[in-house]
């Protein structure tokens, strides 16, 4: 592996795998970002020949964001919050429609050091991935238990990055 001064060794190790394992399928894939800023399209994009893979990403910091770049319905964020598996699902479902992948994953979450609450604390982070012609889309929350805001927006972007993998 070449050496990288933008990204952690796991973090170029696994998106390298992505666009490997993908690529050898023919997959396409998409990532609709909200607390890791565009971190799992940059660090796909670090790897050569992510043009055959990677076809867009949707960085949706703001929830105004979310709703006119993924179709995401006011009521869902409004009712479940724009950290929530039904947030996550939308965004996933928005990436799907909206691009040309054949699979896209979705990231929202709280990375602190504020932001948090008694019910979404800090490190709590959703994650969902939807696949092309699929109905059903695989949602989930957990907490990551990142110290800082940056190993919280690292963790997130494996996780998310390991939803690619065929």
């Amino acid at each position: 592996m070449p050496a990288n001064a933008f990204f952690p060794a796991d973090l170029y190790a696994l998106a390298q795998k992505v666009i490997e394992e993908n690529k050898a399928l023919g997959r396409m894939v998409s990532v609709a970002e909200s607390c890791t800023g565009g971190l799992v399209c940059a660090a796909l994009t670090e790897i050569p020949g992510s043009s055959a893979v990677l076809d867009r990403g949707f960085v949706t910091y703001s929830n105004e964001a979310k709703m006119e770049m993924l179709g995401v319905h006011s009521d869902i964020i409004d009712s479940f919050g724009a950290v929530s598996p039904a947030t996550a699902w939308a965004m996933a479902q928005g990436a799907i429609g909206k691009s040309r992948a054949d699979v896209a994953v979705a990231i929202s979450g709280i990375a602190g050091p504020d932001g948090g609450s008694e019910m979404k604390p800090v490190g709590t982070v959703v994650f969902a991935c939807a696949k092309r012609g699929e109905e059903e889309v695989n949602a989930e929350q957990k907490l990551l238990d990142g110290k800082t805001r940056a190993e919280i927006r690292h963790q997130a972007a494996i996780v998310a990055l390991e939803l690619l993998l065929p």
